[in-house]
């Protein structure tokens, strides 16, 4: 087909419309025409393919984006030499074009990252149990995440130096550094500190995703590691947002670091009279019989004794911090029960000496007259 000899036809035919009119009406009808064939194309797949291979459609979902906007830059490349449009209009849009090219290669980029690390991340479904699953889905969100915002830098950075004016700003102010330089760096500090705390706690691995953890007095789990922050999901549904730098730079607890099983405590006080080894027997039995109990540990000691009662500390282990604290508040509660239908003379109690307001206190603790002969006599 001549093409030249098409456009001299469609010259004549509209030449009383302004060229430039003509050449943009023809790039836009270029990129309808791409995105009329791309979900013709994908009809097409999904009818032969969508049900035998899932993995197509999955892949065609996620690249729908990146995928028209090649179309697009494809027609737009066949049809702009061949538009009537004056230097005053085809620069711009050859800088657009150009513009666009760069996106889509940073978007394409960002794209092979998501596919790629959700790839890897098929065989570690587990993360409540499986450490070795928690390790690599943190590193592998935070590298992730680390990358795609470095993409996303080159990327803008690349495109505003296809403009002249930005270009020669940014090497004047490369070249000039100085106070404005030291000003950006104090600036950035927050974030290119958070940042390299990421990287960080992907190597170091001080914190996993669905790790418990206790920071700021709150109890939770972390629920999600992001590029500068990391979101706690709290007991009571709350979430907390921390900055990475914190678990770098201040302390905290995490329950499950090495392990999930944990040892919970229960303190009881009881009076002097309790029978601590037969309180100990029924603890022995009580958790043997509980689902929650990992099979571990199981103690009760006599930790403290003061002028009222002793305290009594028992120790049962679990598999997880959850099952932990419910195994302790089953546990305290059978334990109440117990003493107060079994053993009520272990319940704590007050003590007290009754002297008449008009006696006297030495008289009154004198102990008896036969008390006192018997004692002469030995």
């Amino acid at each position: 087909m001549n093409w030249q000899a098409l456009m001299t036809d469609i010259d004549r035919m509209f030449g009383w419309i302004p060229p430039w009119f003509i050449g943009l009406c023809l790039v836009a009808g270029a990129i309808l025409l791409a995105l009329f064939v791309y979900r013709i194309a994908v009809r097409l797949l999904n009818r032969a393919f969508g049900t035998r291979l899932p993995l197509i459609s999955v892949f065609i979902e996620r690249t729908a984006g990146p995928a028209q906007l090649a179309l697009c830059l494809a027609a737009v490349a066949l049809v702009l030499p061949l538009a009537s449009l004056d230097d005053t209009i085809r620069a711009p849009l050859t800088r657009l074009f150009v513009v666009a090219f760069i996106a889509l290669i940073g978007w394409i980029s960002i794209r092979v990252v998501d596919m790629s690390a959700a790839r890897y991340l098929q065989s570690f479904r587990d993360v409540t149990e499986n450490f070795i699953a928690r390790k690599h889905v943190t590193q592998v969100r935070v590298f992730k995440r680390v990358t795609d915002i470095i993409i996303v830098i080159i990327t803008v950075s690349t495109a505003l130096m296809t403009f002249d004016s930005v270009r020669q700003y940014g090497v004047s102010l490369f070249a000039s550094a100085g106070a404005a330089g030291i000003i950006v760096g104090l600036a950035a500090r927050p974030l290119l500190s958070n940042l390299i705390a990421g990287l960080q706690i992907a190597i170091t691995q001080p914190i996993r995703i669905e790790d418990a953890v206790i920071i700021e007095n709150e109890w939770g789990w972390v629920e999600d590691i992001a590029s500068t922050y990391v979101v706690i999901r709290l007991w009571d549904w709350r979430r907390m947002v921390v900055p990475l730098s914190y678990f770098i730079e201040k302390p905290f607890q995490n329950w499950t670091r090495d392990t999930a099983s944990l040892i919970g405590v229960i303190a009881l006080h009881v009076d002097y009279r309790a029978d601590v080894p037969r309180i100990r027997r029924w603890l022995e039995e009580a958790v043997k019989q509980s689902k929650l109990w990992d099979g571990e540990v199981v103690n009760l000691q006599v930790i403290d004794a003061d002028s009222r009662t002793i305290e009594l500390r028992a120790l049962v282990s679990a598999r997880n911090a959850p099952q932990s604290w419910d195994l302790r508040c089953e546990i305290r509660e059978k334990l109440v029960a117990f003493i107060r239908d079994e053993m009520p003379e272990a319940l704590p109690r007050e003590r007290a000496i009754l002297i008449p307001s008009a006696g006297d206190d030495a008289a009154f603790l004198r102990p008896p007259p036969d008390k006192m002969r018997a004692s002469t006599r030995n």
